[in-house]
């Protein structure tokens, strides 16, 4: 048995940790805090790049005097979007800030300016079609040739333009009986309308027209449809040898006499016509759309009414 006095040796061991070195993970922490860092950074200059300079002079402002900006207003208090107004550098202002750089304005259409432009167009081109009309009749009157026909040439706006139309007379038709072959002096007539027509950019429709007396020559399948349209293309043919450019004419219609210009007498010689219009914007849009219609009542004061209600009826003529 040992004795008290047989002293042992203490051994203290120390184990000594060591880290895995490169075979550790703490290295993939600080690089994925750089790599957001970077991309933070890079999403902020393309922002900056991005904002206007206006928007960009706010911001330095902000941070700047940000209890200041946060207070005083911004586009966060004083602009139109926010619910709370005022703000700016004098907090007593209801208007807000003005801001700085420059300021693209907003396109707005109002309607009633629409509204206004339109009206001002259609009265414009309504002065244009009545100073046609005060050129006609002063051609008419100066001219030798056509005064002795001033009652056979009616002119009058309507909601179409300005039409012109060639009536007959009891005793003055402006066809051969039954024909589309124009009268000598009927020509005249078309050639200086056609001249003057040329000379406006408006253009121009053709109807032709007969009175209601049922049409009995030659083939059984030819009647006042038929007369009518071919009279309405004798006419043009007519204005054009007059000098009227054809383009110009985007209608030539043949209406019997389902469209009368006395409906009290449908035998009255003034029924039988050849009726020019110098379209208006709306009804050349009309025509070009195919939805064009035949409208002869006025929708103004500036009218001619040749043929007044209760005046006797003429007999029928034997005339087309």
């Amino acid at each position: 048995m040992a004795g008290s006095n047989d002293k042992r040796p203490i051994v203290v061991k120390r184990i000594k940790k060591i880290s895995a070195g490169a075979h550790g993970g703490a290295w993939k922490i600080a690089y994925a805090d750089f790599v957001t860092a970077m991309m933070a950074f890079f999403l902020l200059m393309w922002l900056l790049g991005s904002t206007a300079k206006e928007d960009l002079a706010g911001i330095s402002d902000y941070f700047k005097t940000p209890l200041e900006m946060s207070l005083l207003g911004g586009s966060s208090s004083s602009e139109s979007k926010s619910m709370i107004k005022g703000g700016g550098q004098d907090a007593t202002r209801n208007k807000g800030e003005v801001r700085r750089g420059e300021i693209k304005p907003e396109k707005k259409v109002e309607i009633k300016n629409a509204e206004e432009i339109l009206r001002v167009e259609k009265q414009k081109e309504l002065e244009k079609l009545k100073d046609l009309k005060a050129s006609i009749e002063k051609v008419i009157d100066a001219s030798q040739k056509l005064q002795q026909f001033k009652k056979q040439i009616l002119l009058d706006i309507t909601t179409e333009g300005l039409r012109i139309q060639i009536v007959d007379e009891k005793n003055r038709p402006m066809f051969r009986s039954g024909s589309a072959q124009l009268e000598s002096y009927t020509k005249d007539i078309l050639h200086e309308i056609g001249n003057m027509l040329n000379q406006v950019p408006n253009k121009v429709s053709l109807s032709g027209h007969t009175d209601a007396l049922p049409y009995s020559m030659g083939d059984k399948g030819y009647g006042n449809w038929e007369l009518s349209a071919d009279r309405a293309n004798a006419s043009r043919r007519e204005l054009i040898a007059g000098g009227m450019s054809e383009e110009k004419i985007v209608r030539v219609v043949g209406l019997s006499s389902a469209v009368l210009f006395d409906k009290i007498d449908p035998f009255n010689p003034i029924n039988r016509r050849i009726s020019i219009i110098v379209m208006n914007k709306k009804a050349e849009e009309s025509a070009h759309n195919d939805g064009g219609t035949v409208e002869l009542n006025a929708d103004n004061t500036d009218v001619q009414q040749p043929v007044m209600a209760g005046v006797a009826a003429l007999p029928p003529a034997a005339n087309h």
